[in-house]
Order: structure tokens, then sequence, then C-alpha cells
């Protein structure tokens, strides 16, 4: 009878010691860090409608246990050397194919693009004042070869028209002269490269002085909720579809339809759709694989990231703001977030 009663205690001590023993590995795995002791050097670009999807990476990265130092603002050659050679790790402004042309030649060897943030989410082209495209009958940019609409859109008297364009080392610093030397637009219209949100804030101004305007833009951007598609302005065509010789794989994607607020339909746009990537250094992501997964499941709709833009542009734009903008999207979105940790954490181990 003591033999049965002490081969029970046995069994029971048994089931409790794997019972601890499965509830430690429990623990270990959720309290599993993949990036500690580890620190990371990430980039984003001078634009700041990215910014929100930098930080939003940037704290992934540090609930996977990483030491994130503080993030550099590059333009988009000086990154793409970067994190080829290395000298940083990541960004999550990779705009495609926008930016293919301003990859370094050995660049897939070194780096890759990763996960898809937002899929064909980057529109870009030109907006014209409504007002002024329905009194001057604007349909194209080849509109403003002619006298009296350059001289409407002159605001400072050097005989062009003049167009908020963007400043060197943006992706769209290389389209629009090409736009200008193929249409001819060279003599007619002056491409304004200042900084892009004074230059556009001032187009504001002017616009509602009762002023015309001609602007390139993007979306999801702040822009397009001061000056509204189909409101404001229109999205212009431009003559016909020259492509650019990075655009050229993409030519038929320059041609939109159901574009809203557009001045046709379809659209000639001259720009291709984009999609949004996380770009990173090849050695941080075989090293990373908790990174790297992190990276493949991270994604947003374009209407947040257009409604944080526009938080910005309302004057909620120093990095605590966008911090809280970050926290505010997580907690809107905790359930799907927890997953991407969580799977991210598997991943390493």
């Amino acid at each position: 009878m003591r033999r049965g009663k002490n081969r029970i205690m046995w069994v029971v001590a048994l089931a409790l010691s794997a019972l601890v023993l499965t509830w430690a590995a429990g623990a270990t795995a959720a309290g599993h860090l993949p990036g500690k002791g580890k620190s990371v050097d990430p980039a984003k670009g001078t634009w700041t409608t990215g910014f929100f999807q930098a930080e939003l990476v940037n704290r992934g990265m540090e609930e996977l246990g990483y030491t994130v130092h503080r993030t550099k603002e590059l333009s988009n050659p000086i990154f793409y050397q970067a994190v080829a050679y290395g000298d940083v790790d990541y960004w999550a402004n990779g705009w495609f194919p926008l930016h293919d042309a301003q990859v370094p030649a050995d660049f897939d060897e070194k780096a890759s693009k990763v996960g898809m943030i937002a899929e064909r989410a980057g529109v870009q082209g030109y907006l014209v004042s409504k007002d002024a495209a329905d009194k001057f009958n604007i349909t194209t940019l080849n509109d403003f070869k002619r006298p009296e609409v350059k001289e409407a859109f002159d605001s400072n008297g050097d005989g062009k028209a003049d167009l908020v364009a963007c400043p060197p080392g943006w992706g769209c610093a290389e389209v629009i002269p090409h736009h200008l030397k193929v249409y001819g637009l060279e003599e007619h219209i002056n491409a304004i490269q200042a900084n892009y949100s004074a230059s556009f804030a001032d187009a504001v101004t002017r616009y509602k002085a009762g002023q015309p305007v001609l602007a390139y833009t993007w979306a999801p951007n702040w822009t397009v909720f001061l000056l509204k598609p189909g409101e404001d302005v229109y999205w212009l065509n431009v003559p016909e579809i020259i492509p650019t010789e990075s655009q050229k794989p993409f030519k038929e994607a320059l041609t939109a339809t159901g574009v809203k607020g557009a001045i046709s339909d379809p659209l000639k746009m001259g720009f291709v759709a984009n999609n949004i990537r996380i770009v990173a250094n090849n050695e941080f992501l075989k090293a990373n694989p908790a990174a790297k997964r992190f990276f493949e499941l991270v994604k947003m709709d374009v209407a947040d990231i257009a409604q944080q833009n526009y938080l910005m542009h309302q004057g909620e734009d120093d990095d605590s703001d966008i911090q809280r903008h970050v926290s505010e999207w997580i907690e809107e979105n905790q359930a799907t977030w927890d997953s991407w940790i969580e799977e991210a954490k598997a991943a390493a181990r």
C-alpha cells in the first residue's frame, strides 16, 4: 500500500516538474528579445511626410530589444550608398520604381527592398488652380507655352510660369527636368527647387490671395488636404507619355484612370504610382532575422499616413508629436502590431 502511495506521489512530482519546466520555457519565450545587446543605425528621407513610417519602424525595433541610435536624415542617393556599404542599416522611405535610378550599380548585392509598407500608394503629378485652368482652358503642361498663361502664373516677373518643384536629391528632381526638356518647356516654366514645404506653403498663400498656382506634389501628403483636387485644383496632364530611362519598364503605369480631381480621365500623370518599402543592408538582414521578419510584416493604410501628415502640417511636427502619433497608431492597431512583434521574435528562435 505504501509502495503504491509512493508511486502516486512520484508521478505527481514528475507532472508538477513538467508543468514548471513548460511554464519556464513559455516565460522565457514570451520575454525573448532578439535585439537585446544590439544597436541599429536607421535613416530617413528629407521629406517630412515619411517621418511617421520611419519612427513606426524604429518603435518596432525597440520592442524587439534593439537600441535604436538617432535616425540620420539623408537625401536619397546618399542613403542608398550608405545602406549598401553598411554605414546605416535601414530606412522605411523607399519609393519604387521612383528611386531605382538612384541606387548604386552593385546595390542588389549589398542591400534589399524588404516587405511592402504600402503598395502602389505613392501617386505623383502636377496640380493647377481649378479657376485658372477653367479660365484659360489649361489641360496639359503644354498650355504653359501660351503667353497669357505664363503671365498669369509668373509671380516674380521673369517671364516664366512658376512651378513648385522639389529639391535636388529627390526622385522627382530627375523626372521634372526631364519633362521640361522633352516637352520643350524650359523657356516657359521656372522650376523652383527650394525647400519644398516652404515653397508649397507660399503657393497656398498665393492661392488664397486669388493668384493661380502650379505645383508638383504627391499623395499621401498634407498638400492635398490644403489644396483639394477637384475643389481647389486639378491633377494636370503631361502632353504625351515620354518616360525617363528608369520609367520605361513601367510606361503603362504613367497613365492612370479614376484619379480623383483629375482634369481628364484617363490622366497622363507622367509619374509612376510607387510602392513604399523598407530598404536594408543585406549583412544586417542576415544577422538579424527578427528585424527582417518585422520589416516584411509592416503595412500601413495610406489614409493613415495622409492623416498624420496633415497633423504635422497643422503644427504637430516635433519629435514628441511624431512619437505620440506612432503610439496612437499602435494603440488603434494593437492586435495587428502585437502579432507582428511576436512573429518577428519567433523568427529568431
